[in-house]
Formats: structure tokens, sequence, C-alpha cells
């Protein structure tokens, strides 16, 4: 990793994950309760899940190391986050929801090995985990395979569906489409340019906003060029945008190269509040680690952002920070993934059941009136009605949100003329 990565992601993971240990001992305080006044184990684990009459076991994968760190720590915090209050409620069926982690390490075959492990050796009920596509479609064969369930939060590519997933980002139609349609009125846009980092979701997610823009808004890409996980040295493809002045740059570069590709941006001159940029993929959690004064002025397309008014985020934002720092900051994946906890406590005690097959067929329908972002539902598709929101970045880290559909997007993972 280089030195600019390093010292992008040093400040802000450090600071989350010592907050992360000192938390623990305030944990320790927290009231005892007795859990095991739910139903006999024997009536809702028929499968020989990890459950006993006080607890069940849950896993947690994502990457709390590697390139991918810098993303996926808010997920792990959200999802501890949320299985605390849960425990501190009665926990899932007179259950305390005991933790397995595991890390992803930013390595797609680790994320399969440690989720085989989690539903084999360790027999979890459920797994809160992934943020890569690349880490998802390693899982999801490994899912489908032992029967698990995965509770899966990142913004993605749609093009799937499976029992075995409850999808509690957003699929293309209710970002990627809806983010280019706003941003074409908007701004006037005739041209756009892709920068993509080098795997599945941003090369299936630009195929879908090319045919977006070619096909259906008429108008042109005038460059699509895409980069290793990891990768730092974004001047060549700087260039090329002075070069042929785009009306937008598009990207979904993830992870820890979003440190070095908005420094550089800025460094060469580009000013974001004159040129148009999109993303698809930098949160608050990214920022934390670009640092505001790199990207403001660039816009965002989202479901969620810190800065949302109302009484739900207000609590959500609070409690966050109380558990782990006041510096700590919230971006969409962290409070989608904070959902996953919560909607799979909602289809057990639906289904009065851990069983995975129980508990998938249970889940369409299953709200959240809790949710930050507002109000989530599950689709029979296994994704969520949500929201889409675009946000403008400002210098302290925040979005200044400037767009909101009025109603709930249904999801549509396969949308017809984009496949």
């Amino acid at each position: 990793m280089s030195d600019e990565i390093k010292r992008g992601l040093q400040s802000p993971l450090r600071r989350k994950l010592l907050m992360g240990a000192a938390v623990l001992p305030a944990m320790a305080l927290l009231p005892r309760l007795a859990f095991g006044a739910g139903p006999p184990t024997a009536a809702v684990n028929a499968t020989g899940l990890a459950v006993t009459d006080t607890e069940v076991t849950v896993g947690i994968l994502h990457s709390a190391t590697g390139t991918m760190a810098i993303s996926e720590t808010g997920s792990i915090q959200a999802e501890k986050l949320a299985i605390e209050q849960i425990n501190a409620m009665g926990g899932v069926l007179g259950r305390k929801i005991k933790i397995i982690q595991e890390d992803g390490a930013s390595d797609w075959p680790t994320f399969a090995e440690k989720a085989k492990k989690l539903l084999v050796n360790d027999k979890v009920a459920s797994i809160m985990g992934c943020w890569t596509s690349a880490s998802r479609k390693a899982v999801l064969p490994v899912m489908e395979q032992y029967n698990g369930m995965l509770y899966y939060p990142t913004f993605y590519e749609g093009l799937e569906q499976s029992k075995n997933v409850i999808y509690t980002g957003q699929e293309a139609t209710q970002q990627i489409l809806a983010g280019i349609d706003w941003i074409t009125k908007e701004k006037n846009a005739k041209s756009f340019y892709f920068i993509g980092s080098d795997y599945i979701w941003p090369r299936t997610s630009n195929k879908i906003a090319r045919k977006h823009i070619e096909n259906f808004l008429k108008l042109k890409v005038v460059g699509e060029e895409y980069f290793p996980l990891g990768h730092t040295q974004f001047n060549s493809v700087i260039n090329k945008l002075k070069l042929t002045k785009p009306d937008v740059i598009f990207t979904d570069v993830v992870g820890g190269s979003n440190v070095a590709f908005y420094k550089q941006l800025k460094a060469a001159g580009i000013d974001l509040s004159k040129q148009t940029l999109l993303t698809i993929s930098v949160t608050e959690d990214e920022i934390d680690g670009i640092g505001g004064e790199n990207i403001a002025g660039a816009y965002a397309c989202m479901k969620y952002f810190q800065s949302l008014k109302n009484e739900n985020n207000e609590k959500f934002v609070a409690a966050f920070k109380k558990m782990w720092g006041d510096k700590t900051v919230i971006g969409d994946v962290t409070q989608a993934a904070y959902l996953g906890p919560w909607l799979w406590k909602a289809t057990v005690e639906k289904a009065n059941s851990f069983d995975v097959d129980k508990v998938a067929a249970a889940s369409p329908g299953i709200e959240f009136k809790g949710a930050p972002e507002g109000y989530v539902r599950i689709h029979e598709n296994h994704h969520l009605w949500s929201k889409t929101r675009v946000g403008k970045a400002k210098l302290d880290g925040q979005f200044d949100m400037v767009f909101e559909t009025a109603d709930l997007i249904q999801p549509d993972p396969f949308p017809k003329g984009y496949q």
C-alpha cells in the first residue's frame, strides 16, 4: 500500500478502532438481562444452527484490513451497534446475539474461506457482511451451498437475486439511473467520462450507465478507464479529463484509491465546484480519509447521508457517536449495514424460527420503521424499497442534500434493456 493511502487511512481508522476498544469497558456496565425466556430451542432451530436457550450466534464478515478497510470499518461498527441495541432490548426470541467476527482482508478468496468457516464450523444463524461485489460474488456460492443467510449492505449493480441474500443497499435503478437522470437535467449535461476500479461492480455499473446515457438519453460517453484496487497514480487519466473536458466525470473508484484520486484531482487544478463530478462510491466514510477540502463540490448519489434530518437518524447518529467516538462519520453503506441485524431480528420473530429457509420465506414485507434513512421494507426480490438522494460534498466532509425522490423506489434488479 502506498504512503499516500497509508496517510489517508491511518488517522481515521486508528481513531475508530481505538474508540471501539475504549467502549468495551462501558458495555460491561450495561445491566445484565436474563435471557432464555423465549420458545424452546428445538422449536426454533431445526437445522443445527448455533442456537441455545440463551444465545444465538451470528457472523460479521468485512475487510478490517487492506485497501477496503477505509470503507468497511463503518459497516462493522454499525452492525455491532445494532446488535448491542437489540441485546439491550432482550435479544431475538429471548436469546442474546453472540458475534463471531472474521476479516475478509480485502481479498475475495479469503471472503469465501471465512464464509465457509462461519457456516460450517461456527454454524452461525446469519452473516452480516461483504462490501465489494467481488467479495459478494465469492461468498454467494458458499451461502447457497451451505444454506446460509447473508445481509449485504452495499449499493451494487443489480442483476442478481438469491434466496440466501437480503440486499440492504440500492441496486442500479435506485442509484445509477436515478443519479444520471438528475445530473443530466440539473447540469444540462451532454458528455460523460467514466472512471472506476477494475472489478465487477464498476464495470457492470458503467455498462448499465453507458446504455442509459447512449440508448435512452442519446448523449455521449467520451472516455472510460479502470484501475486496480489500491491504485494510486491517476495523473494520466486526469490529463485526459483536461483534454476531453466532459460535462460530467462519473466515478466508481472504491476504497483507499479514492484518497489518491481526489487529492491528485485537486493538485492538478480541477475545481469540483466548476467541473461536475458524480460519484456513486464515495460516502462520508471515504471522505474521512480523502479530506473534505479535496472533494468539496462533488455530487454523490446515495440513499442516505449523515446530515439527513429525521428523528430516526438523529437518534442513530447520537448512538453511533456515543459508541464509536464523536469524530466518527457515517456513510451510506454504514447505515445500510445497521439495517441488517434489525431486519434479521424482525424476520426471525415473524417466522418464529432461526432456520434459514423459514427466514427467507418470511422476509418479503418485513418493515423497519426505525431505519435512519426513514423507512425500509423488504421486497419479494429480497431488495429494499428506498428513496434516491443526491448530496453535494462540503469542506467539513459532510453532504448537503440537494435532491430526494418524493416516494420510495421499488427495487428492480433486472431492468429491461440494461442486461
